[in-house]
């Protein structure tokens, strides 16, 4: 297993999409309302690629306003992974965090101080997942869209997503995935945080596992490439891309809608592939104490 540490001023990206973070000026709750109607949030969220932590929180709250909810501000702040992410909620640095809702809901299974956010507005917004690669790997993803194209004709996807996402064994971290290797094929190299299941997690000995790595697996299978995973910071995915130390990373678009940004964080010199899994949002928080 390859770890490739890269440091990025300013343009870093990852996947996930909003976290509550600090009040700008307005006092914020030590024992928040349940919903945070009416409050200034501190929300983590992971970097952002194209945006800072106030331009993320004016497209947030024009989001949230969207959705009907015109009352509470967001105030991220960007955390370089998850781990870091969870630890600035557990440590009082945020009030909450955004994830993806198959994120919380194993978040939840494995911890019990931890709930998800009632009636929180940007839990109804929706990402879509797909591999992203360089704009000049044209054939690369045709062969990822043939992939996901046969899944989801054969049914395997939807039983992949059955498998990890919608009826996984509780409090179970997921298994080891199993890759195939053809001897002597062509390389595609993956960079993966392994840092975010059930997506993707890369075990104490090194080993894949996750629904993301599981779609890998197929496209070891189904194409005849082999599959070099290569960790790497979420910030750095998209440098790491573009300068060819790695293939194809994943990504999630942001699909706000109307005159919202669209695939908020898509830089230039990249193209994705059709999506293969969409997640709504989830804000999670500590349970208040009793």
């Amino acid at each position: 297993m390859k770890k490739f540490l890269a440091t990025i001023l300013f343009s870093l990206f990852l996947f996930p999409i909003s976290l509550i973070t600090g009040c700008g000026g307005e006092q914020v709750a030590d024992k928040p309302a349940s919903n945070f109607s009416g409050e200034s949030v501190k929300l983590g969220m992971i970097t952002r690629l194209n945006t800072d932590e106030k331009n993320m929180g004016d497209v947030l709250d024009k989001a949230a306003e969207s959705l009907g909810s015109k009352d509470t501000k967001h105030l991220p702040k960007f955390y370089e992974n998850f781990s870091q992410m969870q630890m600035g909620l557990e440590s009082g640095d945020v009030a909450a965090i955004s994830t993806y809702n198959c994120v919380a809901n194993y978040l939840i299974a494995n911890n019990s101080k931890f709930e998800i956010v009632p009636h929180f507005a940007i839990n109804k917004l929706s990402d879509y997942f797909c591999f992203a690669v360089r704009k000049d790997e044209t054939q690369l993803k045709e062969e990822l869209d043939k992939v996901i194209d046969q899944m989801k004709s054969d049914g395997s996807l939807d039983k992949l997503i059955n498998e990890y996402i919608t009826n996984p064994e509780k409090g179970k971290t997921p298994p080891k995935v199993e890759i195939p290797k053809t001897e002597g094929a062509d390389i595609i190299k993956v960079g993966v945080t392994g840092d975010l299941p059930p997506l993707d997690l890369i075990l104490p000995d090194n080993s894949p596992a996750g629904f993301n790595t599981a779609m890998l697996a197929e496209v070891a299978k189904r194409s005849g490439k082999n599959i070099e995973i290569v960790q790497i910071e979420s910030g750095a995915r998209a440098a790491a891309l573009n300068s060819k130390l790695i293939d194809v990373v994943f990504w999630v678009i942001v699909p706000f809608g109307g005159d919202m940004p669209i695939d908020l964080d898509k830089p230039e010199g990249l193209e994705l592939s059709a999506p293969y899994f969409k997640d709504n949002v989830a804000v999670v928080k500590l349970k208040d104490s009793k």
